[in-house]
This record gives structure tokens, C-alpha cells and sequence, in this order.
């Protein structure tokens, strides 16, 4: 009788009847599955190192336009201590050209505001404006209109849009009308 059920014919090679692989054919499946693997890992490697080095080029060119930018603010800027010494010169020009009328040192001046100009200088103009305490100073509060400046002591400037000295100006106040007298000195 055949134990292993009606109609199956067992190989005296293989008594359990399943199919046999040639042994190459195994080696070979088991081969290819970790090249396959090894393949694999060496991808994600790849993956992971790319990743590291767009990470690391992204904050280099990062750094650099960081630098870039420090070392133009710089540049910009390292004027401002020989400006702020040349600003009292400027004011004294400004003083002497409203009692000397000469054609020369007109001339002066007027170079010498170019220079600034060119250096990235300008004169703020603040008379007629709404007073600003980040680019004012109020040295007088005098009769006008509200927080308006009327009149400049001493002029401000900026250097690229930074503030290097502010104006010294007078600001309008408008009084209150002064109350009617209630009591009568007839009246006593």
C-alpha cells in the first residue's frame, strides 16, 4: 500500500516527491539575493551622501553670500566714524555760506556735497514734517501746529538709509486758547 496517497509514484531518489533544484541553481538565487542587497545599501549610501553633500553645499553658498553681504555692510560703513567727524565741517560751511557771499566758496560747498552724495550722504529734510524721535531730536517746543518740526538747528543725516546723526529741531505746539475771564472786577 502506498502511503502517500493513490497514484503517486515515488522516486527512490526523492522520497518525499518534491521538486528538486539543482544545487547551482540555489547558490546562484542566494547570490543574486545579496548582490541584490548589497546593492541596495550601497544605493541608500549613495542617497545619504548626496543628501550630506547638497546639505553641506547649500550652507557653504549660504555662508558665503552671508559674508558677501557682512563684508558690503562693511565697505558701506566704514566711513561712517570719518563722516560723522566731517559733518561739523559741513555745518560750519552751511553757517559761514549765509554771511560770505563768495562765488568760491560756493563752489567749495557745493563739491563738497557731491563728495557726500557720491559717499552714499544725504541731508535729511525734516522741516515741515511730522516730528520722528528715531531721526530727531526735539531741542524746542515752540507755538505751531501740532508735532510738526518748524525749524532746524542743526541738520540730520543718513548714510545708505541708516541714520549717522539726527536733526536738532524745533516742534509746533499749538496752545490752548486761553480761557475767557469769569470773574467780573466790577464785581466784588
Amino acid at each position: 500500500m502506498n502511503l502517500r496517497g493513490v497514484g503517486n509514484k515515488t522516486n527512490p531518489t526523492n522520497p518525499t516527491n518534491l521538486p528538486i533544484r539543482p544545487m547551482n541553481d540555489t547558490i546562484d538565487d542566494t547570490m543574486k539575493k545579496k548582490q541584490n542587497d548589497q546593492i541596495e545599501e550601497l544605493q541608500k549610501q549613495i542617497e545619504e551622501w548626496k543628501a550630506k553633500y547638497l546639505r553641506v553645499l547649500a550652507d557653504y553658498q549660504n555662508l558665503e553670500k552671508r559674508k558677501s553681504e557682512e563684508i558690503g555692510q562693511v565697505r558701506r560703513f566704514a566711513g561712517e566714524i570719518l563722516l560723522n567727524r566731517l559733518l561739523p565741517v559741513v555745518d560750519t560751511f552751511t553757517r559761514a555760506l549765509v554771511h560770505v557771499k563768495d562765488p568760491g566758496l560756493e563752489l567749495a560747498f557745493q563739491e563738497l556735497e557731491a563728495f557726500l552724495k557720491d559717499a552714499g550722504v544725504e541731508k535729511m529734510d525734516v522741516v515741515g514734517k511730522l516730528f520722528n524721535p528715531q531721526e530727531m531730536e526735539c531741542i524746542e517746543v515752540v507755538d505751531g501746529e501740532d508735532n510738526i518740526v518748524i525749524e532746524e538747528s542743526l541738520s540730520g543725516y543718513t548714510l545708505y538709509g541708516k541714520v549717522i546723526r539726527v536733526a536738532q529741531v524745533k516742534v509746533g505746539r499749538q496752545n490752548p486758547t486761553n480761557p475767557t475771564n469769569t470773574t467780573n472786577p466790577t464785581n466784588e
